[in-house]
């Protein structure tokens, strides 16, 4: 790790929250100080053109720098789980996942951990797409220092009011900061698929629809349509499923209707967005949330 990543984990300042916390001391807001993950395999429940045929070679980073009331990756988002590694030990996780056959190296939550991925990447630089997953909580500035070993980039942008923000994620700016995050990755990456539909470069916007949300995703997709490059994939997710503790938050405690999912993709429909991938309805449940490892 270079001397300016150090003194940026001393005071960590690497995404929005800016909480200033000594990461080589303890912990930040994201509830880590060093690099830990709580799992790596071939994922292949992705987007086709990501998990494609052999999956995508995932790795989930243990900690987050929003606080998503409804995660279905709670215990590893809160640094309940996770081992601790070196960035030697994740360059060895990008070759043996490469060697397995993965379709892509997908960095899942990563941009606390910046610091930490940039040294790995410079032991060893996969030979195959490297895909950004993100809650698209990020600074454009440290985007920016991890933007030439990205090929991918797959953020999601979940809500546009103010108020749901602040009650779901505890971040009254989210689209504001999410919005400018996403038009730079959108920017950054020109879509290049293979002709078997594999994807090299480019960037998929994930949408989750939630319960009692349909507004809020109709204003959404408005933005996405009027702001985004047209070779901008849109993922729309029915895949909503209500875990953990609910009583704050009653109107979250059932899966999404087929009402409310229809005039999700009639409203991308009716925008004109021609790069979309829908979920069939049993998309959803907890089947679908990984076992964590560590």
């Amino acid at each position: 790790m270079n001397d300016e990543m150090t003194m940026l984990l001393k005071h960590c300042t690497l995404c929005p929250v800016n909480c200033g916390a000594d990461r080589t001391r303890g912990v930040g807001a994201c509830g880590v100080s060093g690099l830990h993950i709580a799992k790596y395999y071939l994922h292949p429940f992705e987007e086709p053109c990501i998990s494609f045929q052999n999956g995508s070679g995932t790795i989930f980073f243990t900690g987050c720098n929003l606080r998503c009331a409804f995660c279905q990756n709670y215990e590893v988002s809160r640094a309940k789980r996770g081992k601790a590694i070196t960035p030697q030990q994740l360059a060895d996780i990008f070759k043996e996942l490469e060697d397995k056959g993965a379709e892509n190296i997908s960095l899942v939550t990563p941009s606390h951990v910046i610091a930490y991925l940039l040294p790995a990447f410079e032991l060893y630089q996969p030979k195959i797409p490297v895909v950004y997953n993100t809650g698209s909580y990020e600074k454009i500035d440290t985007l920016k220092r991890i933007d030439p070993f990205v090929d991918i980039y797959l953020p999601d942008m979940k809500f546009y009011s103010p108020s749901l923000s602040q009650r779901y994620l505890g971040k009254d700016n989210y689209f504001d900061v999410a919005a400018d995050a996403i038009e730079f990755m959108a920017n950054a990456k020109p879509l290049r698929l293979r002709e078997n539909g594999k994807m090299l470069s480019g960037c998929i916007v994930r949408h989750l629809v939630m319960p009692l949300c349909s507004s809020d995703t109709k204003t959404l997709l408005k933005w996405f349509a009027r702001s985004l490059p047209k070779d901008t994939y849109l993922s729309l997710m029915s895949q909503y499923t209500p875990v953990g503790d609910m009583e704050k938050y009653p109107e979250l405690s059932r899966k999404i209707t087929a009402r409310e999912y229809a005039a999700a993709i009639d409203t991308a429909t009716e925008l004109g967005i021609e790069n979309l991938f829908v979920q069939q309805r049993d998309s959803s449940g907890e089947r679908y949330i990984p076992k964590w490892d560590f």
